[in-house]
C-alpha cells in the first residue's frame, strides 16, 4: 500500500514538473536549480493534495457540526494565509533551500567517515513496508511529543510558539498559524531525526502529510471525539482542544507559569506515559490568558496584549515576545 501510493506520488510529480515546472523554470532562466525544483515539485503536489483533501472534508463538518461561531473571520483568513504559505508557498521553498542542502552535507560527512545512517528496518529482515512505516511513524511522534513539550517550557520558545495558542477563533487552518522560526527549528529537527533513523524521501513524505493532515483535523472547528478507547488511540479534536484551552492547556493548573497538557502530536499515549494527559470531556474555549483584559487593584480595565492581526505584524511581536521572556522566571 505504502509503495503504490509512493508510485503514484510519483508519476504524478513527474507529470506536474514535465508539465508545467520544468517550462516555467526554463522561461524564467533557472535552469541550473532543475533537479532541486523535481524535488520541490513533490511537497509541492502533496500540498495541493492536503489543501483540497482539507477543504472538501473539514469545511463542511465545521459547518454542520462547530463548537463554537466565529467571532472574528478576519482571524481564520490569516490562518488560511499561512496554511497556503507554508503548504504550497514560500515555506516549503524557504525550507527547501535551506535545510535539505544542510542534511545532505551531514548525510556526506557521516559517509566519507566510514559510517551510515542507522536503519531501523535493518533490525527485521525483510520487514514490511508498511511495518516499518508505523514504526517511523512512532518514533517520530515520540520525539515531537518532547518538541512540543520544549516550546511550552522554555520561556524564550514559548514567546514564539504562543503565537500558534492565541487563536480564539480555531478553525481548520490554525495548525499552520505558527512563528517562521518556530517551524524552521521544527522541521530541522525532525529532518535529522529522520536520516538517523533511516527514513527514505518517500516514505518522510507520506509522514509529514499523514501528520499535517491529522494536526488540521485536531483543530478544526468541529464537536467530534473518538470515545473513550479511541480517545486514547488518536488525538482528536477535543483532546487537542484541551491542549489550547485558556488557562489549561498551556499553564500549570492555571496559575499562569509554563506548563500544560495534552502535548501528543499524533498518540496520545505520549501523554499517558509521561502524566500530561487530560481527557475532561468538554470543547474548552481557547486563546492565551494574557490575550485577555485584567483588572488591576484599582477597579480598572487593563486591555491583553496584542498578538497582531496581520502575518507581519503576529512575525514581528513573536520575536518580541522571545526577547522579553527570555528574562523572565514564568510568563
Amino acid at each position: 500500500m505504502i509503495q503504490l501510493l509512493a508510485d503514484w506520488l510519483g508519476q504524478a510529480q513527474g507529470w506536474l514538473f514535465e508539465t508545467v515546472i520544468q517550462p516555467f523554470i526554463y522561461y524564467a532562466g533557472i535552469g541550473d536549480i532543475t533537479e532541486e525544483a523535481f524535488e520541490g515539485t513533490e511537497w509541492l503536489l502533496i500540498g495541493l493534495c492536503e489543501l483540497l483533501l482539507i477543504f472538501l472534508v473539514l469545511r463542511p463538518l465545521e459547518s454542520m457540526i462547530p463548537v463554537h461561531q466565529f467571532t472574528d473571520k478576519r482571524a481564520r483568513w490569516n490562518d488560511f494565509v499561512y496554511t497556503i504559505l507554508q503548504r504550497i508557498g514560500v515555506f516549503p521553498v524557504l525550507i527547501f533551500f535551506t535545510l535539505d542542502p544542510l542534511l545532505d552535507l551531514v548525510v556526506a560527512h557521516l559517509r566519507m567517515d566510514g559510517l551510515r545512517p542507522f536503519n531501523l528496518e535493518n533490525l527485521v529482515p525483510d520487514m514490511n513496508p508498511l511495518t516499518s512505516f508505523v514504526i517511523y511513524l512512532v518514533v517520530i511522534d515520540f520525539v515531537d511529543y518532547w518538541f512540543h513539550r520544549a516550546q511550552h517550557h522554555f520561556n524564550w520558545w514559548w514567546g514564539l510558539h504562543s503565537l500558534h495558542h492565541s487563536q480564539e477563533n480555531m478553525n481548520l487552518w490554525s495548525d499552520d498559524r505558527n512563528h517562521v522560526l518556530d517551524d524552521l527549528l521544527r522541521d530541522t529537527v525532525m529532518g535529522l531525526v529522520a536520516i538517523a533513523i533511516g527514513v527514505q524521501p518517500a516514505q518522510y513524505v507520506l509522514l509529514v502529510s499523514l501528520s499535517r493532515i491529522l494536526q488540521s483535523l485536531q483543530h478544526a472547528n468541529v464537536r467530534i471525539h473518538f470515545g473513550a478507547i479511541g480517545e486514547r488511540l488518536l488525538v482528536s479534536p477535543r483532546f487537542h482542544r484541551m491542549h489550547h484551552a485558556i488557562g489549561v492547556g498551556h499553564e500549570s493548573q492555571g496559575q499562569g507559569t509554563l506548563g500544560g497538557c495534552n502535548f501528543g502530536v499524533l498518540l496520545p499515549v505520549w501523554d499517558i506515559l509521561f502524566g500530561t494527559a487530560n481527557f475532561t470531556p468538554r470543547f474548552q474555549r481557547t486563546g492565551v490568558r494574557d490575550q485577555l483584559p485584567q483588572t488591576a487593584p484599582d477597579g480598572s480595565t487593563i486591555p491583553g496584549r496584542n498578538y497582531g492581526r496581520g502575518f507581519w505584524a503576529q512575525q514581528w511581536l513573536g520575536l518580541k515576545r522571545m526577547v522579553e521572556f527570555a528574562g523572565r522566571k514564568s510568563v
